[in-house]
């Protein structure tokens, strides 16, 4: 294959690529998330960000219905947030923190502490949700090893959930949606109850528990943990669940003597509604995850918050510490706009304007469910969710979205938006509006009879 010519490094000012260099650079050397190589799937160079738009190198300006993976919450290029940066940036990048603490990390840590669930003291940090969930994991099984009980070593999770792309975490992905079945032969081994069957709004009925308690039932003896997204259960399938579901869960962990991991990694700091999603069932888990929005999308950062009974436990036991440690742990540029992002969040209207985006999110994507091709449509705090009867040809859909003037990323059936909080009803009209235009002419188009 021929080469792209590469662009002279060593002159003083480099010039900047064109649309068609840096996309020709990025053909011969970048492997995007979810893709193969030499793909002819859209792509779309970007030249800049700033509020809820993205700015195309083409010229063409998009707005953003995904927020970065869910993870820019208040939208882009934010003067507060950068400054944050730069006002850390003066005194420290990064410094390991074996051994070492710094006041942006200490600080964090105090304020997630005070903000989450109950009983949840102890803060570990770490680069990445899948990374969080691997903690989880690890401190389910040293908590269980140090009480003597190493035979507790299994984990329970819900079908249809997801959990991260690392090996602990895809082990407890579900094993057909969660996108990981081709490793099925060299994960660990995990048990799997059905996703839960009763939708947010729905009565509640003891069946919707039932193979949730048989499963603890059968399998508590050897249960370190058992793994959840709170309410809405997010990449496995964009599912929305009743809080009494979550209310049973706790219970029945506390019953069988299993811990309780709360993934919140995509529904932490306000996305459903409630800060923690977990407030829906007015519960606390004995561990926590948290992650994509905790810096507002400028650095990655995660978070595994656990009670001071694992953490002491883990401390006594055999080992005499937890066995992990991340080289970037607690990095003072992460966890310094990560501080400024939630007091940002804090100071703001923002139950206010969950509730306001979710209001206009019914009312702008409920005619959908009349055309033929979609399935269903729900909405839950800022999530918005189409559901179509068979999977989206991306290689059609995505264009169409980008000449509509919207960023939006489809996956399976699902065509979702979780736009940024400081989204304008303005801005949210523009983007639903596009997005409904788009999904009628694709179903159209892909339902007409042959």
């Amino acid at each position: 294959m021929h080469k792209p010519h590469l662009p002279d490094q060593s002159a003083q000012v480099v010039k900047s690529l064109s649309n068609d260099e840096l996309l020709a650079l990025d053909g011969a050397h970048v492997w995007h998330p979810y893709s193969a190589v030499n793909s002819d799937a859209p792509l779309y160079a970007v030249e800049s960000c700033s509020g809820v738009y993205i700015q195309l190198k083409d010229g063409r300006k998009l707005i953003d219905g995904m927020s970065s993976w869910w993870s820019t919450l208040h939208g882009y290029n934010h003067p507060e947030l950068n400054q944050a940066v730069k006002e850390q940036l003066g005194s420290m990048a990064h410094v390991m923190f074996g051994g070492l603490t710094h006041e942006p990390a200490v600080r964090l840590a105090a304020t997630l502490a005070a903000l989450s669930p109950k009983g949840l003291t102890r803060v570990f940090y770490s680069d990445s949700g899948s990374v969080a969930v691997e903690v989880a994991l690890k401190m389910a099984l040293q908590y269980w090893q140090a009480s003597k009980k190493p035979h507790k070593n299994r984990i329970l999770s819900l079908r249809n959930g997801y959990h991260g792309d690392t090996f602990g975490a895809m082990s407890v992905c579900d094993p057909v949606t969660g996108m990981h079945q081709l490793f099925n032969g060299v994960l660990m081994e995990q048990i799997f109850t059905e996703a839960p069957q009763c939708g947010f709004s729905e009565d509640w009925n003891d069946r919707h528990i039932a193979d949730f308690e048989q499963k603890l039932a059968n399998h508590h003896q050897s249960l370190a943990a058992v793994i959840l997204e709170p309410i809405v259960q997010g990449a496995g399938g964009m599912r929305f669940y009743a809080p009494e579901y979550l209310r049973q869960v706790r219970i029945l962990c506390e019953q069988y003597h299993v811990l309780l991991i709360a993934d919140e990694i995509a529904t932490g700091f306000g996305r459903t509604g409630k800060l923690f999603a977990c407030e829906h069932a007015q519960i606390s888990p004995d561990i926590l995850c948290l992650g994509k929005t905790l810096t507002g999308g400028y650095i990655s950062l995660a978070a595994t918050l656990c009670t001071d009974t694992i953490a002491s436990t883990i401390s006594d036991g055999e080992a005499g510490c937890f066995m992990h440690g991340p080289t970037y742990m607690g990095n003072p540029l992460a966890c310094s706009v990560a501080n400024k992002n939630i007091e940002l969040l804090l100071a703001s209207p923002w139950q206010e304007r969950i509730a306001t985006i979710e209001q206009q999110l019914n009312t702008a994507l409920s005619p959908l469910s009349d055309v033929n091709g979609i399935q269903e449509v729900r909405c839950l705090g800022a999530i918005g969710v189409v559901e179509l009867e068979n999977p989206v040809d991306m290689s059609t859909i995505v264009p169409a979205f980008v000449e509509a003037g919207i960023w939006v990323r489809p996956f399976g059936k699902l065509v979702y938006i979780m736009p940024a909080f400081n989204i304008t009803a303005h801005q949210l009209s523009a983007l639903t509006e596009a997005l409904c235009l788009v999904l009628k002419e694709y179903c159209q188009t892909h339902n007409a009879p042959t």
